[in-house]
Formats: C-alpha cells, sequence, structure tokens
C-alpha cells in the first residue's frame, strides 16, 4: 500500500546540519519525517573544497499543514515497520561497550495516520550527566549514531528519540512554559520579542509550542550559533 507524501532536500556542511535545516524549514519535529542521507559530504583540510552533506525529508503524514515553500515536492512511498527491538538491542550494545551501569526505559508513540511510530528510549542510572553534555551535545551525538547504526542495517532512517534522565522531557517543558509567557508579553505589549539563541531541536520546540496561537507567530533569526527566535504578534 502506498500514499502520497511531501519530500524536501537540503543542503548543509554535514548531515545532522542538513536534516536539522530541513526540519526547521518544514516546521516539523525529527519524528515526524523519515530521512534518506542522499550524499554524506565530503571534510578536507581546506573549508573552501569540502563536498556539502545532501537528505531528503520525507514527511510521513499527508495530512500535516506545511509551510509554503518551492522545494516541497510530493512523491509515494511505501508505509515503515517498527524497529523497536532492532533499535533496544543495539543501543545495549553501545551502552554494554561503554561499560556503563544503566536501564532502559523503551516505549513506541503512535502518531496519527498512517506516520510509523516513534520509538522512544530513556536511560536511567546513576551519574549520567556526562551521557548529556553541554546544551545536550553528547545526548544528540549518542542519538545520531544509534539512528545510523540502525538505518545503515534497514536502509533506511529510523524515528529515534533518545533521553538520559528524562532530560529532554525536562527541558521541552521549560522551554514550552518560556515560549507561552514570552508570547503571551508580546499580546500585551504588541511588539516582537525574541529568546535566547538556541539549537535547532530547542527552536523547533519553540515553534511546535506556538504554532497553533492564534495571536502570534515565530520566526528564526540569524546565523549558527547565534540564530534565535523572534515572536510576532498578529495583526
Amino acid at each position: 500500500m502506498t500514499q502520497k507524501r511531501a519530500s524536501l532536500e537540503s543542503i548543509a556542511p554535514t548531515v545532522e546540519e542538513a536534516i536539522e535545516k530541513g526540519l526547521e524549514q518544514l516546521n516539523l519535529n525529527r519524528e515526524d519525517v523519515d530521512v534518506q542521507i542522499l550524499d554524506e559530504g565530503k571534510k578536507t583540510i581546506f573549508r573552501f573544497a569540502s563536498r556539502q552533506a545532501r537528505v531528503k525529508l520525507l514527511v510521513k503524514s499527508a495530512d500535516v499543514e506545511l509551510p509554503s515553500h518551492p522545494d516541497i515536492k510530493v512523491i509515494n512511498n511505501e508505509n515503515e515497520a517498527n524497529q523497536e527491538t532492532l533499535v533496544v538491542d543495539t543501543l545495549r550494545s553501545i551502552i554494554d561497550y561503554l561499560d556503563i551501569d544503566a536501564k532502559l526505559q523503551t516505549s513506541v508513540e503512535e502518531q496519527d495516520d498512517d506516520r510509523r511510530p516513534v520509538i522512544k528510549i530513556n536511560i536511567e542510572g546513576d551519574d549520567l550527566k556526562f551521557l548529556i553534555g553541554k546544551k545536550s551535545e553528547v545526548l544528540n551525538a549518542l542519538q545520531y549514531l544509534l539512528s545510523l547504526m540502525v538505518s545503515h542495517k534497514e536502509s533506511q532512517w529510523v524515528p529515534i528519540q533518545l533521553d538520559v534522565q528524562n532530560y529532554r522531557g525536562r527541558r521541552e517543558g521549560e522551554i514550552q512554559k518560556m515560549a507561552r509567557l514570552i508570547a503571551d508579553q508580546v499580546v500585551e505589549t504588541g511588539k516582537r520579542q525574541s529568546l535566547e539563541p538556541m539549537g535547532a531541536s530547542e527552536r523547533r520546540m519553540v515553534h511546535m509550542a506556538l504554532r497553533k496561537d492564534d495571536a502570534v507567530y515565530t520566526e528564526s533569526v540569524g546565523e549558527e550559533p547565534n540564530r534565535k527566535i523572534f515572536i510576532y504578534p498578529k495583526k
């Protein structure tokens, strides 16, 4: 069985940056798309001689509301199967190799329509802050590595959300609360306001938190690593 799906190609210096750039253009979360790596790119000593990475993001749901973008195309693609066991076994092998005493709490979050479920894994244990790192850099890298390993075996990108001691859940709650607070101030004053610079994943949390707000709209402005979100009142 096939279904119509939207796709967007994205180019950036690295695969991860290309994925994040495409997600921001689509205004979607990582679990809302499948990713095809078209070109991993090539790094050289001289940056100007490097070849950039290129990926294709496939939107899972045909009913999702997408922003207007000239590069978004409609394609046909087959439904995906759930790879929960493979993901868990692969992560367990990484944890065992690192000699970390930890428990894995797993769940599968069903999505609307025909979108594949998101495999969520939370790593619990003592003194695991090093797995999160500054601004969740280590956690993001570990999640990306896990996705690459599983995707290599499955020949497709598998939607995974990796967490450590529920850090992402707590952080997302803090960001959503802050976004709504700033949005209320924007509505009250009628003037735009900006948030502090954030990574692409956290900026997306703000976009998602306010996307259905009829009184404000959001826009990312600037270049990495100082790119930040402005919240504007709707006229």
